[in-house]
Parts: structure tokens; C-alpha cells; sequence
């Protein structure tokens, strides 16, 4: 079984578990070899509420590890929230481990606010 269809399945598994509401958005966080996106969603009314990105120009023009650009990323995503009134949301990791870049966006946008 490839890596890739490996990860399709736990990205099943832990959506089945995982969802967002208006109140208490889901943090997804899919990431790239060379990027990484945060996106709080609502699942009950299918809408994107905010997002950030390595790609977005204050954070790509520092010339950072990827590691501490996804803390930047998790930083953004975390005022973004803030700005329209959310602390809390449930953490997708996209069926990707808990590990490096991905626990990086996750304790940036802890350090800025954000519960979950």
C-alpha cells in the first residue's frame, strides 16, 4: 500500500471523529513538501471562515526554517480566529502525524489564543 493511500486512510478515520461548528471551527492543516496551509472551517454550513499560509506575503518574505513558518502560519490562523470572535476550535491534522511542521502550526496558534 503506498504512502499516499495509507494517509487518505487516517484522514478518513480522523474526520470521521473530527468535525466544525460556527461556534467551535475546524482546524485543518494540509501540508506540502515546500508549504503549509491552516483553514478554520464550518462543517455544518460547508464554509471556510479563515486561513492562512507560508505562502502569504508577510510570512514568505522571512527567510525562516519551515518549521518556524508553520508557527508563524499557526500564529496568523490564530488572530484571524480572534479577529472574528473565536477561541476555541477541533484540530485536524490532516492525517499526518502530530510531528514537526504540523504540531509547529498547532503550537503557534496556541501561543496566540487559540483553545483546543
Amino acid at each position: 500500500m503506498s504512502k499516499l493511500i495509507q494517509r487518505q486512510k487516517i484522514r478518513y478515520r480522523v474526520r470521521k471523529k473530527v468535525a466544525g461548528t460556527a461556534a467551535k471551527p475546524r482546524l485543518s492543516v494540509f501540508r506540502s513538501n515546500a508549504e503549509i496551509y491552516a483553514q478554520l472551517i464550518d462543517d455544518d454550513n460547508a464554509a471556510t471562515l479563515a486561513s492562512a499560509s507560508s505562502r502569504d506575503k508577510d510570512i514568505a518574505a522571512q527567510k525562516v526554517t519551515k518549521i518556524e513558518k508553520s508557527k508563524l502560519v499557526g500564529a496568523a490562523i490564530a488572530r484571524k480566529a480572534v479577529e472574528l470572535g473565536i477561541t476555541a476550535c477541533v484540530f485536524d491534522r490532516g492525517g499526518n502525524l502530530y510531528h514537526g511542521r504540523v504540531k509547529s502550526v498547532a503550537d503557534g496558534a496556541r501561543e496566540a489564543g487559540l483553545q483546543f
